[in-house]
């Protein structure tokens, strides 16, 4: 994570339970693709939940590679719907891309994330900072719901 030439661009990545609460949250340069930050956020679940059984993604993930790996090595299972342009056979049915209608719980908690203007636009230099932030707002979310 860095400055680039135009601005300080970031992703953020977030896991959340079945409820849409957040569980992990990783930030990293906007220049890196999502495939390759799937499993550094994996890695920050806590260890109160544990990894998750399903991930439910959209199509940018979808690659045998990510899918086999984390089979292999996190016993997560993949759900996202192929992409139009691919090449091999489909590996998963459309019965268990049913469980991707509720992807809008996701999307609402980048909503409520953004919320928070200190998470929307990346005003801080250091990206250990920014981090920091949006950790914050998770944590502030969470309080919210339970409230």
């Amino acid at each position: 994570m860095g400055g680039t030439k135009r601005g300080k661009g970031t992703k953020i990545m977030l896991i959340s339970e079945g409820r849409g609460l957040p569980v992990s949250v990783h930030t990293a340069a906007a220049n890196e693709a999502e495939v390759n930050l799937i499993e550094p956020t994996l890695a920050r679940v806590s260890v109160l939940f544990g990894p998750p059984e399903r991930l439910l993604y959209d199509r940018a993930a979808d690659s045998d590679a990510l899918r086999e790996r984390l089979n292999d090595e996190h016993d997560v299972e993949l759900i996202c719907p192929h992409r139009k342009n691919r090449k091999r056979p489909a590996t998963q049915d459309g019965r268990k891309l049913r469980r991707f209608k509720r992807r809008f719980k996701i999307e609402r908690l980048v909503a409520w994330l953004h919320n928070y203007r200190r998470t929307v636009v990346r005003w801080e230099y250091l990206p250990e900072m920014f981090e920091a932030f949006v950790q914050l707002a998770c944590i502030l979310i969470l309080i919210k719901q339970f409230k």
